[in-house]
């Protein structure tokens, strides 16, 4: 070998090595069941030292419900007598004990449960024959009260509520808004529907338009403004909101049948939905979900991979190739999204990953939580 080929050989093995490793923001805990999960919530609960811990459920096609109480290490499967063909599509829980759970289908598939043994037993709580019946969400901001949403039912959606964690009641039909021809939301993640006190809000598709509803006095008067996400098709519009300090919304979606199409994905609001604004940098493709981890930081997953934006939602970064369909961020070290094929992955924290501490964080790290980069 000459002299110059030799430090040609040198100079391309030094800018390979030093070339920047991408680093995953997404760690692969368990995967290989036969089961296409949408469905995941984690929170946090006291073990016996009183040291905070995360509890984590998730949910899924083929009437599977999982839960961890070790971070993910290992997987308990829970069973619904009756529901071993359900699509579980949407999961809330509050502690190792208590979790809805909804199921999506046509008539009396799409169905609400409710334990309070960790899922030892599940209480079947609303379900409706109609064939048009079909759930896209459950929200809950306590044990006892939550609301669900589900697709239009001549021509008005249909929105349920428990005041008292027992009974589901519809609103009255007369106060719901009326959907466009083709109108619906969809089921891919659980989070089309925020509901909170007097607020509801709640994200479409599927027809003309992809629309944002609002009510600020508990469904009597609603507000509803149409987005710049993709729409016009049955497969396409809002799969995901979710609301930000300072009057931001968030709107996340696109079209599920064209995954790799990075255009009219995201959208924000500074007016709380009164205006939108497309992404001046747009995820990578469809997304299913959206999540908050800290100040102006929030991740968006879907089919083929995930992004970050660090600018409320103007800006997005695309970080990871997983095939993910809904997630859950406790706090800047803690978070797990689920996918096809039973994955269930765990966020991970880079050092890069510059924080500002503006305000202390309600939940701090916990003590046993070792995240390996």
């Amino acid at each position: 070998m000459t002299g110059r080929k030799f430090a040609e050989c040198v100079l391309l093995l030094l800018l390979f090595s030093s070339a920047p490793i991408k680093e995953q923001w997404w760690k692969v805990q368990t995967s290989g069941i036969d089961t296409n999960l949408r469905g995941v919530s984690a929170v946090w609960m006291q073990d016996a030292k009183g040291a905070p811990i995360p509890v984590v459920w998730a949910s899924g096609s083929n009437g599977v419900i999982l839960k961890s109480l070790d971070e993910g290490k290992t997987w308990q499967r829970l069973h619904v007598a009756g529901g071993e063909a359900l699509d579980f599509r949407s999961i809330q829980a509050f502690n190792a004990n208590t979790a809805y759970v909804m199921s999506s289908g046509e008539g009396d598939k799409s169905r609400i449960y409710k334990t309070t043994d960790g899922g030892e037993t599940w209480k079947l709580q609303y379900t409706d024959n109609r064939k048009a019946f079909f759930l896209d969400a459950v929200y809950c901001i306590s044990e006892k009260t939550c609301g669900a949403l589900g697709d239009p039912i001549d021509a008005k959606f249909v929105l349920l509520t428990t005041m008292d964690g027992e009974q589901w009641n519809p609103f009255p039909s007369a106060d719901l808004p009326a959907a466009l021809p083709g109108e619906g939301a969809f089921a891919a993640s659980g989070t089309s529907l925020i509901y909170g006190g007097q607020e509801i809000a709640f994200g479409t598709g599927g027809g003309r338009a992809a629309r944002f509803f609002h009510s600020l006095d508990l469904g009597k008067t609603w507000t509803v403004t149409e987005t710049p996400i993709a729409s016009g098709t049955a497969s396409s519009g809002i799969f995901s909101i979710a609301m930000g300090d300072d009057n931001r919304m968030f709107v996340m979606g696109g079209d599920y049948k064209e995954p790799n199409r990075p255009f009219q994905v995201a959208a924000y609001s500074l007016d709380a939905g009164k205006t939108w604004k497309l992404s001046a940098q747009q995820p990578g493709g469809y997304r299913s979900a959206i999540a908050h981890i800290d100040d102006g930081r929030w991740v968006a997953v879907g089919p083929n991979g995930e992004d970050v934006t660090t600018d409320y939602g103007v800006h997005w970064k695309h970080t990871d190739s997983l095939n993910l369909n809904a997630v859950a961020i406790m706090d800047i070290w803690t978070g797990w999204a689920v996918g096809p094929k039973g994955t269930i992955a765990r966020f991970v924290n880079h050092t890069p990953y510059k924080i500002r501490y503006r305000q202390p964080q309600k939940n701090r790290r916990p003590v046993a939580s070792a995240i390996a980069d």
